[in-house]
């Protein structure tokens, strides 16, 4: 837990073992990142953003969902889902459909050929998930990983309205 700044003005700095940790987490999930899109890119022709889209839609009822929903799910803004919604269209794995219950809204939906590509992306991806993350950790900490990554999610994630998070954007 963190301790109260000495005044209200002067800021908490990290101490050097917060800032090594810290420093630590920012190296390994840019180059985590960068590793999953460059092995999307060269073996699916995607970056790793349009593969987690395209998992969610497949995962859905009916392989489809709200764009907000999605775009919640990925974290992103809803002018971005759409730029990403746009160029997965282009390529025929996703098309948009109008909902009958609110004229504004759209669906996602993930077509044939998009399931076809993404049953071909993901054993590849798993196997860079798994060489780079799990095989380097003991079960212990692949389980005290997953708490750690929740508890930082949940405090990320308010339920109050008006939070300012980048799918109400």
């Amino acid at each position: 837990m963190t301790k109260a700044p000495a005044s209200a003005d002067e800021p908490q700095w990290l101490t050097a073992e917060e800032q090594r940790i810290w420093r630590s987490y920012v190296h390994a999930t840019t180059l985590l990142e960068d590793h999953m899109d460059r092995q999307l890119q060269r073996e699916a022709g995607m970056p790793h953003i349009y593969y987690g889209l395209l998992v969610k839609l497949a995962e859905s009822t009916h392989r489809r969902l709200r764009m907000t929903e999605l775009a919640k799910y990925a974290k992103i803004t809803r002018s971005r889902l759409s730029h990403a919604i746009a160029r997965l269209e282009k390529n025929g794995w996703v098309r948009r459909e109008e909902c009958d219950s609110d004229k504004r809204g759209q669906f996602a939906v993930l077509t044939d050929q998009g399931l076809e590509v993404l049953k071909r992306a993901a054993p590849g991806h798993v196997a860079v998930v798994r060489h780079a993350v799990f095989d380097r950790l003991t079960p212990e900490q692949q389980k005290s990983l997953g708490e750690i990554m929740q508890i930082v999610a949940e405090g990320l994630q308010p339920d109050e309205a008006g939070a300012d998070l980048p799918w109400l954007r």
